[in-house]
């Protein structure tokens, strides 16, 4: 059932599942968070990872796309680096495309994600760390 995944086996779960993951708002700058995890789970994850900034062309040696619709596949999960006044514009794309989670990173939580996210049938994940949890699981 969609909603708030707090729960450590429900937050396996959903890693365990998804197979695709857009970072929203990856950098290119190796001291950023973004970027760190955007590396590791390129090296390390079983996903297929499309990384997603309007502001960059490539980032880690790969293509990065401006939005999410512009991703060619179905995106699983949704990582998002951005601030929580940004992020109710990411979970608007994230149901454009029909994502099934949103995951927003370590420090960042949002309410009206949280409802919207809910009433949308979309997993939210607030205030963790994907690379942490990953490596912790898997």
């Amino acid at each position: 059932m969609p909603g708030h995944v707090t729960d450590n086996t429900q937050i396996r779960n959903l890693i365990k599942e998804s197979r695709t993951i857009a970072i929203v708002g990856v950098s290119d700058k190796p001291e950023r968070p973004s970027y760190v995890v955007a590396k590791y789970l390129l090296e390390h994850s079983h996903y297929t990872v499309f990384l997603v900034n309007p502001m960059l062309e490539t980032a880690l040696g790969v293509k990065v796309y401006h939005s999410l619709g512009e991703i060619p596949e179905h995106i699983d999960l949704v990582d998002v680096f951005r601030k929580p006044s940004d992020c109710m514009e990411v979970l608007a794309d994230a149901i454009t495309v029909s994502a099934d989670a949103i995951w927003l990173q370590l420090g960042i939580t949002s309410p009206d994600v949280l409802e919207a996210g809910t009433a949308a049938g979309i997993n939210v994940v607030m205030d963790r760390c994907l690379k942490v949890d990953y490596s912790n699981f898997f």
